[in-house]
């Protein structure tokens, strides 16, 4: 169940309290997140991470989830890959706090950069906002080249313009050199 503390843990043990509110006044963003699994089960944790986001994210729309080889590092198991539309009232460094404590709630555990993970949730767009931060890229600052995140974001916002790029979801996706269909797990999740 979440609630309004995010709690981020530190190196040795410690953790940080950081209080991550909705504000009142905020209205509502869009909002794509990225979901990716490739320890346990997978799906299980895909399932578990949309209702933990539930409370602080309305879901408008859910991708299939694919099964798709690892990027970067490619000896890890296969991963499944999806993405939601919501909207929210969180700004984009709540909705951060938020989502990273729904990842360790669900069990995640720090690995090394591209490794294995029971979740990983990314937030791939946050309306048309365009920020770069130490915590934070929006838009992702990868989504051009990851077929694994441009394939489930075109099926539910396929119209999504890349406010830095100007080109559409299915402009990106089409034009990556990799035009392989992954296989459809689950129509959703």
């Amino acid at each position: 169940m979440f609630c309004a503390f995010s709690l981020l843990a530190l190196p040795k043990g410690f953790c940080h309290v950081i209080i991550a509110l909705m504000d009142k006044t905020h209205t509502f963003s869009t909002v794509c997140l990225a979901l990716g699994a490739n320890l346990g089960d997978r799906l299980a944790a895909l399932k578990a991470a949309r209702e933990a986001l539930e409370p602080f994210v309305e879901i408008l729309d859910l991708s299939s989830v694919y099964e798709t080889t690892p990027a970067y590092v490619m000896d890890q198991p296969l991963f499944l890959n999806a993405a939601l539309l919501g909207k929210t009232k969180f700004d984009p460094r709540g909705l951060l706090y938020s989502v990273k404590n729904v990842e360790l709630e669900i069990g995640r555990k720090p690995t090394f950069r591209y490794g294995p993970r029971v979740i990983d949730i990314d937030i791939i767009f946050y309306g048309d906002e365009v920020m770069k931060t130490p915590e934070l890229t929006l838009p992702h600052d990868s989504i051009a080249e990851r077929s694994f995140v441009l394939r489930p974001l075109t099926e539910i916002a396929s119209d999504w313009v890349h406010p830095v790029l100007g080109k559409s979801a299915r402009d990106l996706l089409n034009a990556l050199p990799d035009k392989a269909d992954p296989r459809i797990i689950a129509e959703s999740f």
